[in-house]
């Protein structure tokens, strides 16, 4: 876990000490970064063989802890492939994406028959070092309360009380335990050339399938708006067979979590009082 004291700004002015030594390690021929994310610092390299990589360097964040792990568990199906790893350094090198194109870029129908494709390759069982949907679950129980406080109640009350009853209700009742990606969205999926579309940044938990829909329906750059996200909900429940209210429930429950410290907060808060309306 991150050291409190250790602020993403602060993380960041000694990202380039970090590459540099990660860079000596694996022998890499540095070339230009991407642009800085909120989860890390990446850069395009090449191995002493010319091989295509990226060096990712991963802010230590209780959601990113076990990137890596994920991705050597998934093997590179249907996810950019681990080449190596320095946990003390939270780095990764990784399988570069050509052309790197985002599948938002292709519209949401067009997406959506990815994700649809990509979502079950995902779903291996998994089990420790990862953190478990349950265990995020409470978490998030806690701590969706004091942040509307913290916030000066901003919002409506009703909100984070249906958030919180959902996840009660869905944590301690979940099915089948496999791997999900809680921020599995059209940004974070990448053309390449082994496969046509690769994941990168997997933030992993152990759960029922039903949640991993959360962060696509939530996923406005596919369409922001009441029918887009309903549209969203029903196509991947009734494609992949899952359960719809559960699903329903688990993005409430993630929206609201996700809310109080995103870029996205007022789409996550429309989401939810879609989702609301919708059961209703």
């Amino acid at each position: 876990m991150a050291d409190a004291r250790l602020t993403q700004d602060v993380w960041l002015e000694q990202a380039p000490e970090l590459v540099a030594e990660c860079a000596e390690e694996w022998e890499l021929d540095l070339g230009q970064p991407y642009e800085p994310g909120a989860a890390g610092y990446a850069i395009r390299a090449d191995r002493d063989d010319g091989t295509p990589a990226v060096l990712k360097l991963i802010y230590p964040h209780r959601e990113s802890e076990h990137e890596a792990d994920a991705l050597a568990l998934l093997g590179g199906n249907g996810a950019v492939r681990l080449l190596a790893r320095d946990d003390a350094r939270s780095a990764m090198l990784l399988e570069r994406c050509e052309p790197g194109t985002a599948l938002a870029e292709s519209g949401g129908e067009a997406a959506l028959d990815v994700l649809v494709e990509l979502l079950p390759k995902h779903w291996v069982k998994a089990g420790d070092p990862f953190h478990t949907l349950e265990d995020e679950a409470s978490w998030w129980i806690d701590y969706l309360p004091e942040q509307w406080e913290q916030s000066g109640r901003a919002i409506e009350r009703r909100l984070v009380d249906a958030a919180v009853d959902a996840l009660r209700s869905l944590s301690t009742s979940q099915g089948e335990q496999v791997l999900l990606n809680q921020d599995l969205h059209g940004d974070n999926v990448l053309a390449a050339g082994r496969e046509p579309w690769l994941v990168i940044d997997p933030k992993p938990l152990v759960g029922e399938r039903e949640f991993a829909v959360a962060s696509i329906v939530r996923s406005s750059e596919l369409g922001h708006g009441k029918r887009a996200a309903l549209y969203r909900l029903d196509r991947l429940t009734s494609e992949l067979g899952l359960d719809r209210e559960r699903a329903r429930g688990w993005t409430i429950g993630q929206a609201m979590a996700w809310a109080f410290e995103d870029s996205y907060s007022a789409e996550h808060l429309d989401l939810v009082r879609w989702l609301l309306e919708d059961a209703e």
